[in-house]
């Protein structure tokens, strides 16, 4: 059985989840992708992680938030939609 690449424990980043073998967190990930950082800067800026962890990271979030409840994205979020 394959090691997940995504792993999860209390003594490391809080039990944040995080990629295996590193302190990058799941959070950190997503949080450059949506600055504007591209998958190849995130490679250049940790050389020590691969593609396929920055895709299980994609994929742990996805999961995550697939059974969570919807929340209204709120006000400021509609005024932007319809400006």
């Amino acid at each position: 059985m394959e090691e997940p690449l995504i792993v999860s424990d209390p003594n490391i980043m809080v039990g944040k989840p995080v990629i295996r073998g590193t302190r990058i967190t799941v959070e950190l990930i997503l949080r450059k992708l949506a600055a504007g950082q591209t998958v190849e800067q995130i490679l250049e800026d940790y050389p020590h992680i691969s593609r396929a962890d920055i895709k299980a990271a994609l994929e742990f979030a996805a999961e995550s938030v697939r059974f969570d409840h919807v929340y209204p994205a709120g006000q400021a979020s509609n005024e932007r939609a319809t400006a």
